[in-house]
């Protein structure tokens, strides 16, 4: 990782995240076995300040940039997945929402006031009829303004990460006079607004991704903060590469528990450890192959998307390190278990853990069909245009 270190305020921040690593740590395995959200390591992101990170400067915050912001996940996730995932929605949200400023300055500074003090902010877009929002599906959640001016909001939204400790839901919901969707942001503490604690799976089990049902939800019309103008699906920005980062970061652990493993277990079959078996060196090495290659895309195409100059050229390159480093996550795991053997099956093995873990990233959007079908839509129009 050193080689990714740029400034002295990367490496400040990463002594201060690693100070919590071994609490992080030492807490993984009940929020997995409980399947309980880590409220309190989120509390301690807050009071370190790490929430505000990624707000730009003008509005109080230190204005970190994507690069930064994958740098930081990486490392959070290899103490806690969980965590890392949880949080790293808000740091994407708050740094898309105050990249773009597409609200206007009153909701701008408001939701940065709120930050400042603690807030906690996420999307909530996901439907069990529509699935992911990426793919153009049309919110069953509706909005309907009365003459009053104010807003009633009625759906139920799945997948809502972090729900536990959101201060804010940025919501969508179908418009049916403007024929488009709109996001309102809405407070947790809003009458008709409750989250129906759902999550119950196998993956990503502490991430509190829970319901958020809307019954009746009145809300005033200055809170309609974002109307696209097109009804297409969302597009995967460079925000969203904590994703990948996160899938990484758990990648990391799995390669440091095996190595670990490799160099003190040592059978009486053998001299000393397994370190040394030809085929043990084959799956570490390929191990350091998956990890090196997709770090240095995923922080390559990070430096691009940071450069404004060069972001413009960006096309496919956010998803494709999303599906690189998320499928190259997966085989680390498997290989780290091939290493460990069938100690890596136990319960008590963090290997497990990650094995499930890493999983849930081929369901964070994009998918791997969509990114595939755009890289050859880009490229046949590409040629089309020659």
């Amino acid at each position: 990782m050193e080689l990714f270190i740029r400034t002295e305020q990367q490496q400040s921040w990463l002594k201060k995240l690693q100070e919590k690593e071994g609490k992080f740590r030492n807490l993984s395995a009940q929020i997995d076995e409980q399947g309980i959200f880590p409220k309190e390591n989120i509390q301690d992101l807050v009071d370190l300040g790490y929430t505000k990170i990624t707000l730009s400067k003008e509005f109080g915050g230190e204005g970190l940039n994507v690069y930064d912001m994958v740098l930081f996940q990486e490392t959070l996730a290899s103490y806690d997945s969980n965590t890392a995932l949880s949080i790293g929605w808000h740091l994407g949200t708050v740094g898309e929402i105050y990249e773009k400023k597409a609200w206007t300055t009153d909701n701008l500074d408001f939701l940065a006031q709120e930050i400042l003090n603690g807030a906690i902010v996420n999307r909530s877009v996901s439907e069990a009829q529509t699935g992911s929002p990426t793919r153009g599906g049309r919110p069953g959640t509706n909005a309907v303004r009365q003459e009053n001016g104010v807003w009633i909001l009625n759906g139920r939204k799945t997948f809502t990460t972090a729900s536990p400790v959101l201060t804010y839901f940025l919501t969508s919901a179908w418009i049916e006079e403007k024929q488009s969707i709109g996001f309102f942001l809405l407070h947790k503490d809003l009458p008709g607004l409750s989250v129906d604690e759902t999550w119950n799976v196998m993956s990503m089990r502490g991430t509190g991704s829970h319901d958020l049902v809307l019954e009746d939800v009145k809300v005033e019309d200055s809170k309609l903060i974002e109307l696209p103008d097109k009804k297409s699906p969302a597009k995967f920005g460079g925000w969203a590469l904590h994703i990948p980062a996160t899938y990484l970061g758990i990648a990391q652990a799995a390669r440091d528990y095996a190595v670990h493993f490799a160099n003190h277990h040592t059978p009486n079959s053998l001299n000393g450890p397994i370190s040394q078996l030809p085929n043990v060196q084959q799956h570490l090495g390929e191990i350091e192959l998956e990890l090196a290659q997709a770090r240095h895309l995923l922080y390559s195409v990070a430096t691009a998307y940071d450069d404004e100059k060069r972001r413009q050229y960006l096309t496919n390159e956010i998803a494709i390190v999303k599906h690189t480093v998320t499928n190259s996550a997966i085989k680390i795991v498997d290989k780290a278990m091939r290493v460990v053997g069938a100690k890596s099956l136990q319960l008590t093995n963090p290997l497990q853990r990650y094995y499930r873990d890493v999983r849930a990233g081929l369901h964070n959007p994009p998918m791997d069909d969509m990114t595939i079908k755009n890289l050859a839509l880009t490229a046949i129009k590409a040629a089309e245009n020659k």
